[in-house]
């Protein structure tokens, strides 16, 4: 679900790439804890 909103996001907002990155990496971070 936020991966999928997270690439909605990207796609929309090209400049934020990374951040939506960082976000992205950080939410599979918890999943995996």
């Amino acid at each position: 679900f936020c991966h999928k909103i997270g690439l909605d996001y990207v796609s929309c907002s090209p400049f934020r790439v990374p951040i939506a990155r960082l976000a992205a990496a950080q939410a599979a971070i918890k999943e995996m804890k």
